[in-house]
């Protein structure tokens, strides 16, 4: 009798077990079965050769990534935040777990961080990379035009972010590289960010999707009809969409301010190079 009762309490639970997975399953949305919906689907490999993986050492010694990509072959765009002690840039890669020959690992020499970022509002979140050695540009590494001063991408249209970033909330960073399509919303969208600015950043993402660019995607392009528009900025912890990119086109002139300076720089040390001789004196 005792057996028949515990095996009459187990069935119970079995049965109770059932019942509420059944539940979850009918409560779960349908979008919620895959998971790249929040990072997108897979990017065939090298289809996107000016993205940038950014292995960070941060200021207090802890190991970071973040995206960003190749805008000359001597510069990487990235978000102000993504600012570490050090940084190796790796590009041409797709799987971050398989080494291949296409990889370049670079290290920056230089960080320049917009003088205005500020880390509260996270306003002028952009940043701008110095390589220590030119990018060799191959199939699998290139650069992407960024917009000029002048344009101003208006809501309603649909771009694309990609990055290695979360697949889920819960989930690990991803390691291959990714993408999702996005729509670009008017600033109400963006309400829930109170330090947003429509002039200097993107809301980006429809609310009534769950598609966003999350952890890890930061600094990584918004990409529209082949041109960089947007820097992955930042968003809610939960990754319900909206999200904030910075606005690229305000910061054309600061852009090429410090792509001049960096190369009239780079002209001078080599004039200032001594001539190499055949023979000693």
């Amino acid at each position: 009798m005792g057996s028949m009762g515990s095996m009459g309490s187990m069935d119970s639970v079995a049965r109770k077990r059932q019942a509420l997975l059944l539940l979850l399953v009918f409560l779960l949305p349908p979008e919620a079965e895959a998971e790249e919906i929040i990072s997108g689907t897979e990017c065939k490999p090298h289809s996107r050769p000016y993205m940038a993986y950014l292995e960070i050492i941060t200021s207090r010694g802890y190991v970071a990534n973040c995206g960003g990509f190749l805008i000359s072959q001597e510069f990487v765009m990235t978000a102000a935040h993504c600012k570490g002690r050090n940084i190796t840039v790796t590009l041409g890669a797709h799987d971050m777990k398989q080494k291949e020959s296409t990889w370049q690992k670079i290290e920056v020499v230089k960080q320049f961080a917009h003088p205005n970022y500020n880390v509260f509002t996270k306003l002028n979140d952009i940043m701008l990379l110095k390589l220590q050695t030119k990018a060799r540009l191959t199939h699998a590494v290139g650069t992407i035009p960024l917009p000029t001063a002048s344009t101003f991408i208006q809501s309603g249209r649909i771009c694309r972010a990609a990055g290695w970033g979360k697949t889920g909330v819960t989930q690990p960073l991803s390691n291959t590289l990714r993408e999702v399509k996005l729509r670009l919303m008017d600033e109400k969208a963006c309400n829930y960010f109170p330090c947003y600015s429509h002039n200097l950043e993107i809301c980006v993402g429809n609310p009534r999707k769950t598609r966003a660019a999350y952890k890890g995607d930061s600094g990584g392009p918004l990409l529209c009809a082949g041109v960089a528009q947007g820097v992955v900025s930042y968003g809610r912890g939960d990754a319900k969409p909206p999200a904030v990119f910075t606005r690229i086109s305000p910061y054309v002139p600061w852009i090429n301010k410090v792509l001049r300076k960096s190369s009239h720089r780079s002209l001078a040390s080599l004039k200032e190079k001594p001539k190499a001789r055949a023979f000693p004196e």
